[in-house]
């Protein structure tokens, strides 16, 4: 990230010294710069401001950086770290010199909100803003076309949003740090999700599994029957797509359960016993409609079932296909399509398969909160050729363009036609089916594979006799429902409404950083430790890991942003009515749930002793050091680190000599367990003289709770094994360090 920030300010300075006068456009990724420059020439500068440029600050009651008072809610700002505070320079230097100033952030909820920012920043008093679903140079040049101030009722959602996860985070999450079993944060989406996962894998634990039997019969006629009860008279087969369904889960044909053996015996003697014949033959022809295009839901759906990719990874691949403008904008939840897209894809298909054009346009309904407005994930150009970018794409994205090319096109296409085939037989008092399907026209299926493998049955005629080769049964077990693929879990978040389209991907990545899941045979299963604080949660704050009360959340956010409901009289009930009573009651369940030691694994012993007290280390795991585990000491507590440079393990610090006498040097960083300043703390290791930041209360250092506290110098910056890293990036204010300071797990980078 350092090296783009500094080519986008070479850039930066070298497009402002010529381009005095000129219009210019800031945008959020610096990825699109290049082709926004091919498109627009010279007669724009454009600036990237590489995400949000501002959040709230860490300052005020328990560093939220915003105060509740009455129905108002009174939010500080501050630059986004040292990243925000460059970009927010080099965008004030370029509008100084700027005929005007073109606001052109993302056309989401977030994109508004940051765009606002910048213009507060800025101190911008005409705002011009612009919004663009493609980067082709007639969508780019259509939107300067047509400006609009920004939509403060976007804005106003997107700041509650960030309010509300902040308070949440920040108020919530020091109550599982007392749990003592390394749970680091809540979140307002986050433990909501994690529940689902929690309650599936309760689910599979108490599942008590039952016997039964498919009973079936062979005919020497050419096909195989299942037992059948009788009762319903349906001839379809038909399989509902599901963008989630993970091609290894197929299904297998059985028979109506029957639930003992002595039962099964009794079937298979009569069908062995009596003859058989055919009592009715059932067929119709059905129509499948084609799917509908990609959502940003639905294509991390499919990617993860078709491609194995995660969340995380179909949208960063996304992102670089539209910044390339190969495909429209990735986050969206509706399904529309422009009148002049659809146009050009039924051009495409006059040229190249007029038989699956349809007379009418297929029309697809989109989730009820979907702006319309929007449009869903497509190519920007259906008629461009696969081979010129393979070229351009590696296998990846190339992968990805083309499962959205042929969602796209196959969405615009003729519905599929089934005949579908059912045959009734009987021998005694017992009937047996047989189902089969063939597909007569693929339509939209020659794009889109979705109806299964045919199963085409011998033409009999009813009454027929027929010859019996085999009769037998087998006996099968219930199963217990399946734990959660990541594409599962986004297609359950989306069906609860939990969470948008740009907090699907995060979510999960958080809870997988948190180690509250992991992924075992690309299935999500909790943690001991996701566990235990879904367990506490359940019990301290239900109401925050009910799906339906976090619903209800993003409903409200959703009528903010559509100027229904004020923001701030709704997070202020919020928090008075709910959110404070329920952390006081929260408070007192605590010791119930507290451990001495963490839960989970317990920490492998080493061979190596102790240098103060002689005992046994234990390893502990991080993902901080090269190694993947640091040692600590079951005695006295001690630390030590691997060096590569002696192979050894070391002790963080040798001897100090920095003088006794002389005052140590305060910085303007706070101890993340007390708020006190931490103090420079000057030692030798490897003969180097090094320096580490450390309580400034000699006392207190004594205190097992400060076991941890001290920051080591690192080539990044300050480090500590329990907290993470030092947030240096905001000097002059109280520090909270990394670990903790993103209690939601939100990303600090946004579209990079």
């Amino acid at each position: 990230m350092a090296t783009s920030t500094h080519n986008r300010s070479s850039s930066a300075t070298s497009h402002s010294k010529n381009s005095k006068g000129k219009p210019l456009i800031i945008i959020e990724a610096p990825g699109k710069l290049s082709k926004l420059r091919h498109i627009l020439g010279d007669d724009y500068l454009i600036q990237a401001s590489g995400g949000h440029i501002r959040e709230l600050a860490n300052d005020g009651d328990e560093q939220l950086g915003f105060d509740l008072v009455g129905n108002q809610v009174q939010c500080r700002w501050e630059a986004r770290g040292s990243r925000g505070k460059q970009a927010i320079a080099q965008l004030r230097e370029a509008a100084k010199h700027a005929q005007s100033v073109i606001l052109a952030t993302d056309e989401d909820r977030e994109g508004e909100t940051i765009g606002w920012h910048i213009a507060q920043a800025l101190g911008l008093k005409t705002v011009q803003r612009i919004t663009y679903r493609e980067i082709t140079p007639a969508a780019v040049r259509a939107a300067i076309a047509h400006p609009r101030p920004i939509d403060l009722n976007l804005v106003h959602a997107g700041i509650c949003r960030s309010v509300l996860d902040k308070l949440v985070g920040y108020r919530g999450s020091p109550l599982v740090w007392k749990l003592n079993n390394g749970a680091k944060s809540i979140g307002r989406v986050q433990s909501a999700t994690l529940h689902l996962v929690v309650e599936r894998e309760l689910q599979i634990r108490n599942f008590k599994p039952q016997d039964y039997w498919s009973c079936y019969v062979d005919y020497k006629e050419g096909f195989r029957a299942f037992y059948h009860r009788g009762g319903s008279n349906s001839t379809s087969t038909e399989d509902l797509a599901d963008d989630a369904a993970d091609p290894a889960d197929k299904k297998v044909p059985e028979s109506d359960r029957v639930l003992s053996q002595a039962e099964a015996d009794r079937l298979i003697q009569f069908a062995q016993q009596y003859p058989h014949g055919v009592v009715s033959i059932e067929g119709k022809t059905v129509n499948r409609t084609p799917p509908a295009p990609f959502t940003t839901s639905t294509l991390q759906q499919v990617a993860g079932s078709k491609l194995r990719f995660s969340p995380e990874q179909t949208m960063q691949i996304a992102q670089g296909l539209y910044e390339k403008g190969i495909i429209t904008y990735h986050r969206s939840d509706s399904t529309y399509l422009s009148p002049e897209f659809v146009q050009s894809v039924r051009n495409w298909l006059s040229s190249h398969d007029p038989t699956n054009l349809p007379q009418k346009v297929t029309q697809h309904k989109s989730g009820k909160n979907a702006q319309e407005a929007h449009e869903a994930i497509r190519p920007t150009d259906v008629h461009r050729s696969s081979e010129s970018l393979k070229a351009e794409l590696d296998a990846d994205a190339f992968s990805l363009y083309v499962m959205i090319w042929k969602r796209t096109v196959a969405s615009l296409c003729q519905p599929a036609r089934i005949r579908q085939t059912r045959i009734i037989t009987q021998s005694g008092d017992v009937q047996w089916q047989a189902r089969g399907q063939v597909v007569e026209f693929e339509g939209f299926a020659k794009y889109w594979r979705s109806l299964g493998q045919d199963a085409e049955l011998p033409i009999v005629q009813q009454g027929q006799a027929l010859n019996l080769e085999r009769a037998a049964h087998e006996k099968k077990q219930t199963q217990p429902p399946p734990r959660y693929s990541e594409a599962q879990l986004v297609a359950l978040m989306e069906r609860k409404g939990i969470g948008r389209p740009s907090t699907y991907a995060p979510t999960i990545q958080t809870l997988k950083q948190r180690e509250y899941v992991s992924i075992i045979k690309s299935k999500l299963q909790p943690t001991a430790v996701g566990e235990q604080v879904d367990l506490f949660l359940v019990q301290a704050l239900p109401k925050l890991v009910d799906v339906g009360f976090t619903a209800e959340m993003e409903a409200s956010l959703d009528q903010i942003a559509s100027g229904e409901l004020s923001w701030e009289q709704w997070l202020t009930r919020w928090n008075r009515d709910y959110f404070a009573p329920a952390l006081e009651q929260a408070r007192k369940v605590i010791p119930n749930y507290a451990s001495e030691a963490p839960v989970g694994k317990t920490p492998d012993v080493s061979d190596t002793e102790c240098p103060q007290c002689q005992k046994l280390m234990i390893q502990l795991p991080s993902k901080k050091v090269r190694k993947g585990f640091f040692l600590k000491c079951q005695g006295c507590e001690s630390v030590m680190f691997w060096s590569d440079r002696t192979s050894t393990w070391e002790a963080p610090q040798a001897k100090s000599k920095q003088s006794e006498g002389s005052p140590a040097k305060l910085t303007e960083h706070v101890c993340p367990v007390c708020k006190k300043p931490l103090e420079e703390y000057g030692y030798q290791k490897d003969g180097q003289q090094k320096v580490m930041l450390r309580c400034s209360d000699a006392k207190a250092r004594q205190q097992k709770k400060h076991e941890g506290a001290g920051y080591f110098q690192t080539s990044n910056g300050f480090w500590s094994p329990k907290f993470g890293e030092l947030g240096s990036e905001q000097s002059g204010k109280a520090l909270i360090p990394t670990a903790k300071r993103q209690p939601l797990g939100k990303s600090r980078s946004r579209r990079h």
